[in-house]
């Protein structure tokens, strides 16, 4: 084993500019963010389509199924307490929102906090990673998707139809 060396040349560091704010690392040390993560991760959302009853546009059926894997991870967000529910409000029928709102305050309740307050550190959050959907008339989609909560899985099926001029989910079922 040695023996450090006594004489070794000591580099200051140079100060921080006026409103440049902290030094951001130091030679020697890892680069680690030690802050708890509160927003979800987002990976790559699958999306396939079944069964089209009906045709459509490839560009405006890729919109919808954009829109239904947004909407389902805001969905499965607010479930979890993650999310405030007015976040969907106009693209939801009252009686769903309804549905949301107090699952959101069941969740939540239960964990002693606020809709939409963050969890602790690493909570498992939900995550959706793969949309099916199947355009059944020119104005209504049905879509599933596989929800991951950590190492388990959930499925979450709903419906949506265009209602005053824009898409809203009429029905919300959870597995």
């Amino acid at each position: 084993m040695s023996t450090p060396d006594i004489h070794a040349e000591v580099i200051s560091l140079p100060a921080p500019r006026p409103g440049a704010g902290e030094l951001a690392s130091v030679q020697g040390a890892l680069a680690l963010d030690l802050m708890p993560r509160t927003a979800p991760p987002r990976p790559r959302l699958r999306s396939a389509r079944t069964f089209d009853l009906v045709a459509a546009e490839a560009v405006d059926r890729s919109r919808v199924d954009a829109f239904v894997g947004r909407y389902l991870q805001a969905a499965v967000e607010i479930a979890a307490g993650d999310r405030p529910v007015g976040q969907v409000l106009r693209h939801t029928v009252p009686e769903i929102y309804e549905e949301l709102a107090a699952r959101a305050r069941t969740v939540t309740a239960a964990a002693g906090l606020a809709p939409g307050q963050a969890r602790g550190p690493n909570p498992a959050r939900p995550v959706v990673v793969g949309v099916r959907t199947a355009l059944i008339r020119t104005d209504a989609v049905e879509a599933s998707a596989h929800v991951r909560y950590g190492r388990r899985s959930r499925a979450v099926a709903a419906r949506f139809e265009i209602v005053r001029d824009r898409w809203q989910c009429v029905a919300l079922a959870w597995g």
